[in-house]
């Protein structure tokens, strides 16, 4: 790897860390409702303000031994574990967009972020807040008017739609037949989300992946097949691994038919 490269991986490096602290802020106060610029960062059990040298991204959680400096109380190892996925998510992306800073390395920057953010929050609390998923619907389609994107205006419509729709449809049917809420309003705005950015084929993608491991996961923990549990994280993590691998688990795909 070049010099060049090499400053501008390790700058993608420290730049996700220090965001990935920010998204850190959001996943502990959004789902409490609690404005993230009201006060500094603080420990939630002992109330005590964070000082800015026990704040660093990744060092300091190591430092202190995954514990508060002030009453001990261990911390939750998803302020370690985002920020070191934000790091390399920033790289990732840079890397997948061919190394270059242009429009849709930064579209996917702001779109995996907040993919990132519901991730844990969704399994933390079991919801996906309106506030990240209708901006997001938004932003996707506003992306469409923008020179260089991948998506056009009347794909990220019919896409977002089609996944509205579709786990709209999917959820009442499920809810009629077992009497159980099957499809949260949270999944459906998200995955009109995920439609609005990467059309029709990321959607597809997207949906039959993620449905697919999600009925792996039941059938893996069959005996607490009664307990729910999230469905937006397979969402995330199947968005991201069409974007990202996408073209290669394609080619290598119909490769196997000698196409």
């Amino acid at each position: 790897m070049v010099p060049e490269l090499f400053i501008i991986y390790l700058f993608l490096f420290l730049f996700g860390a220090s965001f990935g602290s920010f998204f850190n802020v959001c996943i502990s106060r959004i789902p409490r409702g609690i404005s993230l610029v009201t006060r500094a960062s603080h420990c939630p059990v002992c109330g005590t303000n964070i000082k800015p040298w026990h704040n660093i991204p990744i060092i300091s959680y190591l430092a202190l031994r995954g514990k508060c400096h002030s009453c001990h109380t261990r911390i939750n190892p998803h302020y370690f574990w985002v920020e070191t996925v934000t790091a390399f998510l920033f790289m990732l992306l840079f890397w997948r967009f061919g190394e270059t800073f242009n429009w849709l390395f930064f579209k996917y920057l702001i779109f995996f972020s907040a993919l990132l953010i519901v991730f844990v929050i969704d399994l933390q609390h079991g919801i996906i807040p309106d506030v990240i998923s209708l901006p997001l619907i938004l932003l996707g389609i506003g992306s469409t008017f923008v020179p260089g994107n991948d998506v056009t205006f009347l794909s990220a419509l019919t896409s977002g739609a089609t996944g509205f729709g579709l786990f709209l449809l999917v959820g009442y049917a499920f809810e009629k037949l077992t009497g159980k809420e099957g499809m949260g309003g949270g999944d459906i705005k998200l995955i009109a989300a995920v439609g609005t950015f990467m059309g029709f084929a990321g959607l597809l993608f997207t949906v039959l992946f993620s449905s697919f491991s999600a009925v792996i996961l039941m059938m893996l923990i069959r005996h607490q097949r009664e307990k729910i549990f999230p469905y937006g994280p397979f969402i995330v993590v199947a968005a991201f691994v069409y974007e990202v691998f996408g073209n290669i688990i394609i080619a290598r795909y119909l490769g196997l038919f000698g196409l």
